[in-house]
Formats: structure tokens, sequence, C-alpha cells
């Protein structure tokens, strides 16, 4: 059973997406409402999060910066982390690909397929 970490300002997406991703695969999902707290959250976790889905644009430490202060922090650092954003621009794209996430994914997602399109980026078997 697959343990994944949604980090997101917004109550509506993290809901939408934890109840999509418990329905359509049965993951066991744990979330969190900032960067800090999902550092926090992840650090403190066990067993660990198998990946973590974390949106690009949040208050106070956005999600690159999440990503670069988990890269740092001892039992979080490669725990595979997929962004999620409304930034569609090939610059962010590029931006985002070269700070070693596994992959961003795009809103508004569908959470029929969200867990498929996670197994899939993440090499985990079909949901």
């Amino acid at each position: 059973m697959r343990r994944i970490l949604i980090i997101d300002d917004e109550d509506d997406i993290r809901e939408v997406a934890g109840l999509s991703l418990e329905a359509t695969a049965g993951w066991v999902i744990t979330t969190a409402s900032s960067g800090a707290e999902g550092i926090q959250v992840c650090a403190a976790a066990n067993p660990k999060p198998d990946a973590i889905l974390m949106d690009v644009m949040m208050p106070d430490m956005d999600g690159p910066t999440t990503f670069r202060k988990m890269q740092e922090t001892p039992g979080v650092a490669g725990i595979p982390v997929v962004l999620l954003t409304a930034k569609v621009q090939g610059v962010d794209q590029r931006r985002f690909a070269g700070l070693g996430v596994a992959s961003v994914l795009f809103k508004p997602f569908d959470p029929l397929t969200l867990a498929q399109q996670i197994a899939d980026v993440l090499g985990w078997p079909s949901v």
C-alpha cells in the first residue's frame, strides 16, 4: 500500500486529490497545508511517504523552495516529489524539470486519472 503526502495551501485541492487517490488506488494519504508543515510531517512520519504531491505556488515557501529544503533534510531527501502546477509555460516547465523533481503534473487535474498519472511517472504498477 502506497503512502502519499499531499502538500498544498488550498483545502479543496488537498481534499479532492486525497479522496481521488484513496478511492481510485487505495493509497494512504497524509496532508500538509504549507511547505514548512510538509517538511515537518514528512520528517516525523514513520513509515515515510512513498511519494510527495506538492503544489508549486504556495505562500511563504513555494514548492521549489520546499523541494530544495527537503533535499537537505535527513530522512526526507530522496523521496520522489511530483509537482502540481497551473503554470504551463515552457520556461516554467524547464525550470521545474531542472530542480530534480520526479515529474510535473498540471492543474486542473482529472481526479479519476490522477493516481494512474502518478504511478506512471514514478514507474509504479498500474492502479
